[in-house]
């Protein structure tokens, strides 16, 4: 980045919200210690699929038995990682948020560990760490490995709290000395829901389309045994690791930003509702030791219990909550329909107008939905430390455009400057991560959704990555230079462009 630093002033951020006048800022308005990173995934980065004893996870047989674009080769982040970690450095970022394939550490689930898996995360976290990037390390991120699966339903069984605990504990012991932040289960509300409930990711589980599953019943007994696996990971790292190793233990949440369509009550009351079903559904047990009351109330016997041992485990389980955020709902009050069976969305008893084509990942940028995110939280439950671990921009169109990528430095610009606003109003938020690093296998879109900083050639062997506009916007900002108004700085950014790189 020096050549760029010598070439440009640093941009700071106008924020525009409707109503109110623009403002600037630079990084030094954050508290010290906030965190900028970016993130990627074993799946969507890793690539080598069948490589050094790596076996498959249940996304690799979901894709494929769909002949759907898949994460065999992706990225090649397994052979090409220090080529990244250095696109890191010179970016500027302070941290990195990463995930962990349990089906290339512990191959088949359980049992022996695989010394080549162990030996490359190693290396990564190692090469991570030499060059002052904080490791965020998440342990599962939708790829349960198959063997599981196949043994006995995954996610379904009691059993695997017990091989997910053990996992966790070759992870923690292994790498606990270099890695302070620890994500046990990545969106765990969207992940059961559309892996159970819509059967659209792996394993690819409902009651429609689908080859097996029951959506009535299936995407709360996956909820709740994900709550009891974070939560017995959580305590095996405080009792055996925490006062060594000095690190935290969270679950991370897929958080939409609902608000009423209209002012009526039955509106207002919905989305409450709405709140309750998607965020409450586990940030209720994780801050109160049980559900949402609205949640026993309509679900009934499909919603199961806690022991009071086990309310007791899940409570306090979390020493920070992971938000992962891209959408704004509007919520609309509805009456209960039940076309047969009950499903997660019948349950809620509501209409979400999203203000996103969630299958062309084309999204209205709406910064208030992620500021309003994070004050709900701090008036709902403590104010507990927040991470935004995803928060980022899907953009198409040749190299070219994805280039000069000026609509991702918009929508970042008015994101982090929500979150500006949000720390301001009193929010415990503590870092905020672009989705992604670069351009990688995207869980629902393949190759063709664009959320990197760094472009992706996945048409050339080699996979060069190439920064964009956003990845030099993004730099500047990390490294706080002297502040101007954003238009002026992506001008001179787009001019000096051509003549500069990472």
């Amino acid at each position: 980045m020096d050549c760029v630093v010598s070439l440009i002033i640093t941009i700071s951020l106008a924020l525009h919200f409707p109503g109110s006048c623009s403002h600037v800022y630079s990084r030094s308005d954050f508290p010290e210690g906030f965190a900028f990173g970016a993130g990627t995934s074993a799946y969507q980065w890793e690539g080598a699929a069948a490589e050094d004893g790596r076996k498959p996870s249940v996304w690799d047989t979901f894709v494929h038995s769909r002949n759907l674009d898949n994460g065999d080769v992706a990225c090649d982040g397994y052979h090409k990682y220090k080529e990244d970690v250095q696109l890191m450095v010179e970016t500027g970022l302070d941290a990195f948020k990463f995930s962990i394939s349990w089906s290339r550490l512990i191959p088949n689930g359980r049992g022996p560990v695989n010394p080549k898996g162990l030996q490359f995360y190693k290396n990564f976290i190692q090469e991570l760490v030499t060059h002052g990037i904080e490791p965020h390390a998440t342990l599962f991120h939708y790829d349960l490995p198959q063997a599981l699966e196949d043994d006995y339903g995954g996610w379904l069984n009691r059993t695997i709290v017990k091989d997910f605990t053990a996992y966790a504990d070759v992870c923690f012991r292994e790498f606990g000395n270099h890695v302070k932040f620890w994500t046990t289960l990545n969106e765990a509300n969207i992940f059961t829901i559309g892996s159970y409930n819509d059967g659209i990711t792996g394993p690819g589980r409902c009651s429609g389309n689908c080859k097996s599953g029951n959506s009535s019943t299936e995407p709360y007994i996956v909820g709740h045994n994900l709550l009891l696996a974070h939560a017995s990971a959580s305590r095996l790292y405080r009792q055996k690791y925490k006062d060594m190793q000095g690190g935290s233990v969270a679950l991370s949440l897929y958080a939409i930003g609902f608000s009423p369509l209209t002012t009526s009550k039955d509106d207002e009351i919905a989305t409450q509702r709405a709140r309750d079903f998607y965020l409450g559904w586990m940030l209720e047990p994780l801050t109160f030791g049980d559900y949402p009351h609205v949640m026993r109330r309509t679900v009934g016997s499909r919603l199961p219990h806690f022991s009071e041992e086990e309310s007791e485990l899940v409570k306090g389980s979390s020493d920070f909550i992971g938000i992962i955020h891209y959408l704004a709902a509007n919520v609309t009050n509805t009456k209960p329909y039940f076309p047969g069976y009950a499903d997660f969305y019948s349950d809620t008893g509501i209409t979400l107008s999203y203000t996103c084509n969630i299958t062309t990942s084309q999204c209205a940028v709406t910064p208030w939905a992620l500021e309003g995110v994070l004050e709900y939280i701090k008036q709902s439950y403590g104010n507990p430390p927040v991470y935004i671990l995803e928060n980022g921009k899907s953009m198409k169109g040749d190299f070219q455009l994805q280039e000069k990528d000026t609509p991702r430095i918009d929508y970042l610009h008015v994101y982090i400057g929500a979150v500006l606003n949000a720390v301001r109003n009193g929010s415990d938020t503590r870092g905020y991560f672009v989705w992604s690093l670069m351009d990688v296998f995207e869980l629902l879109g393949g190759y063709s959704p664009r959320y990197g900083l760094y472009y992706v050639n996945f048409s050339d062997s080699r996979l060069t990555r190439s920064p964009k506009l956003s990845a030099h916007w993004y730099s500047a900002f990390i490294k706080g230079d002297t502040t101007f108004r954003v238009s002026q700085g992506i001008s001179q950014l787009q001019s000096n462009f051509s003549s500069s790189s990472l």
